[in-house]
């Protein structure tokens, strides 16, 4: 009975954690975000509404938007990007699903070299591209020292196709390194049932594999999207000088003609667009099943 009436133990840590509101907590990671991202962000959206000749005014929206260099820039990122993100998630899933799967020498290792490669500088591989194909690249001074022509064949790199190439190249390992956590949940058994059973490799991909790995998909599309929507290194660095993109348009109208308005509404309408196709793509993968 005695011990009955002895009310329970109550640490000071308890006491405290009652005492404080849930939403405290959720205060400094907010102020973080405010502070390194909302307020950049509403400085830019601030300077679109501000022309040079003061006040306050949407003229440059108006200009911007009236630019045929603006409307070219618009179609350019986004085709270069949704082209970009189909090359990125075939190539990356069928590259992936060898690696996986397929045994052969040194497959571990080149696993591995995958997640190297996705901390490697975007410019980097695009100079290692131009040292191969560019106009003076290492295709193009075989061609010509074993044919002697003037000029090699290989001249697509300062094209948008040079610049689609890259970015595939580039992005590829960032659908494939979801697409490897996928495929090690796999149960193997299940792949050895479907075989014994007669299914081909293709049916056994199309109808075991790919539902797994749908959800990695949808993941790492995304991402390769969004990178490659706002992608700035790999356009400059082929030197593709008919190729502009909006990053490439904001860069020529801040740094080149000091328009700062026009930039901050192209910046504005760079990041409407990536957010917009974002959620478009997602609502597009949870309709699918993703």
């Amino acid at each position: 009975m005695a011990d009955a009436m002895v009310p329970a133990p109550t640490t000071a840590g308890a006491k405290t954690r009652e005492a404080i509101p849930s939403w405290v907590w959720a205060v400094p990671p907010v102020a973080v975000l405010g502070l390194v991202f909302l307020y950049p962000l509403a400085l830019v959206v601030q300077q679109s509404f501000r022309p040079d000749t003061g006040g306050t005014s949407a003229q440059a929206y108006g200009e911007v938007f009236a630019s045929a260099a603006f409307r070219e820039a618009l179609g350019t990122t986004v085709w270069l990007a949704l082209g970009s993100t189909v090359g990125c998630l075939v190539l990356g899933f069928v590259l992936a699903l060898v690696i996986a799967f397929v045994p052969f020498p040194g497959g571990r290792a080149v696993a591995k070299f995958i997640d190297v490669f996705l901390s490697f500088p975007s410019f980097l591989i695009t100079l290692a591209l131009l040292f191969v194909y560019g106009t003076v690249g290492m295709a193009n001074g075989l061609w010509t020292g074993t044919t002697g022509a003037a000029e090699g064949p290989f001249q697509f790199l300062t094209t948008p196709w040079g610049v689609l190439l890259a970015e595939i190249t580039y992005f590829t390992p960032f659908v494939m390194r979801p697409l490897f956590a996928a495929f090690s949940g796999i149960d193997t058994g299940q792949l050895e049932v479907a075989s014994s059973l007669g299914a081909r490799p293709a049916r056994i991909v199309r109808q075991v594999i790919l539902p797994e790995a749908l959800p990695a998909l949808a993941a790492g599309g995304s991402l390769v999207l969004v990178l490659c929507l706002n992608e700035f290194g790999i356009v400059l660095f082929t030197g593709a000088k008919g190729v502009t993109t909006l990053p490439m348009l904001v860069y020529s109208k801040a740094i080149l003609e000091s328009d700062y308005p026009g930039a901050c509404v192209v910046a504005v309408v760079n990041v409407l667009v990536s957010v917009g196709f974002y959620g478009l793509y997602r609502v597009v993968s949870r309709r699918v099943g993703a």
